[in-house]
């Protein structure tokens, strides 16, 4: 029995991802490396991708939610990992439980932790996260001398063991930044206070990304890799993938629903913002819209490789599809045919980038945003 053709799917290399993570490790080789997998994997799928970064040499894992971290381990992956974005009343015990460790930030957070490892029965793994300068996690400076003497009587009691200290960047996407410096020298600062009140953590992290790519100074014990594992540039400051020494691991595409001539004038798709040109054209239909994850506002800009050549959205994406303008002569496109939408670029097809220059945004959006509506395929699994 013949299956039938995807309207829309998404191919994943975990060779590229294997890849990524081998080159990221060489960056950073006197450093453990994290490959991030929140957001399902940028979109990618956090339980094939977090294997495939193990068995490049990842020795951590990390997600924003102890969710996605439980998922992981509910999956059989056994391997280290960090879950810190929680709100009161989490399932702290679940995490301790799974052997997890979990981020804290604040003294709330502190209290709750060692209450659900009295109820386990055993002592949880924290990671203590210091805001050095983000203003977004983390525990403020001046608050920083009381939760770290509050864990170290939590370690004493035994309820947890501190397994690390960490931050995280504002702007390490932008070299010689000022900012930079001043969260390093914070960073520092912090880490010599709590381990002068007698913290010892297994790992100091700081480096995301792009400070893992940039910054060898702020890689310490551990750097936490994230859309750099998927093969996508952090930031187009810093250089393309190719550049960068990364190969894209999704490649998005769709089958093309419809090809039909229409007259000269012809307005296309809701608003009519396109209208055809005099002569008339040919429209292809691609079978992908915002429900799927293709940005709105990259309506009318877009492009897409179908035919052999790259073309351009015609007028709105809409929450199903959108439209291409194939011109007036007679199509080599057909129904049916293959419409790239992004991909590594190696054979002439836009790229994640090119898509967030579309929509006025940023790549790591372009690839997270895809829907579950859309079928990952995995590729050397």
């Amino acid at each position: 029995m013949n299956e039938t053709p995807p309207r829309v799917h998404a191919e994943i290399d975990l060779d590229a991802v294997r890849g990524n993570v081998r080159a990221l490790r060489e960056r950073a080789p006197r450093s453990e490396l994290m490959a991030v997998v929140k957001a399902d994997g940028y979109g990618h799928g956090a339980v094939a991708c977090a294997r495939a970064a193990l068995e490049a040499g990842a020795t951590w894992l990390g997600t924003a939610t102890p969710q996605e971290a439980l998922a992981l381990r509910a999956a059989g992956i056994t391997a280290r990992t960090l879950c810190w974005l929680w709100t009161p009343g989490g399932p702290w015990r679940e995490a301790v439980e799974a052997d997890l460790d979990v981020a804290v930030s604040g003294m709330w957070a502190l209290d709750e932790v060692r209450a659900a490892a009295r109820a386990a029965g055993r002592t949880a793994r924290i990671q203590l996260k210091a805001d050095t300068g983000l203003g977004r996690n983390g525990c403020q400076p001046g608050d920083w001398a009381d939760l770290v003497g509050a864990a170290v009587a939590a370690e004493a009691e035994g309820t947890v063991k501190v397994t690390g200290l960490w931050s995280h960047f504002a702007c390490a996407d932008e070299p010689g930044h000022p900012s930079i410096e001043l969260q390093l020298a914070a960073f520092r600062d912090m880490l010599a206070l709590a381990e002068k009140e007698g913290i010892e953590p297994e790992v100091r992290h700081i480096a995301n990304s792009p400070a893992t790519l940039t910054l060898p100074e702020s890689h310490f014990d551990l750097v936490r890799t994230g859309l750099a594992v998927y093969g996508v540039s952090p930031a187009p400051e810093l250089g393309t993938a190719q550049e960068l020494g990364l190969r894209p691991a999704m490649t998005l595409k769709a089958s093309v629903a419809l090809v039909k001539r229409v007259p000269g004038g012809h307005g296309v798709s809701y608003g009519h913002h396109y209208v055809t040109p005099a002569g008339g054209s040919h429209l292809a239909l691609v079978p992908a819209g915002y429900a799927d994850g293709i940005p709105r506002h990259a309506s009318g800009r877009g492009p897409v490789l179908v035919g052999g050549a790259v073309r351009t959205v015609a007028g709105r994406v809409a929450m199903d599809q959108f439209v291409i303008d194939l011109g007036p002569d007679e199509p080599t496109v057909r129904s049916g045919d293959e419409a790239v939408l992004f991909g590594p670029g190696e054979h002439g097809e836009p790229t994640a980038e090119d898509w967030a220059q579309a929509a006025g945004t940023i790549a790591y959006e372009i690839v997270t945003r895809i829907g579950a509506r859309v079928p990952r395929v995995y590729l050397h699994g």
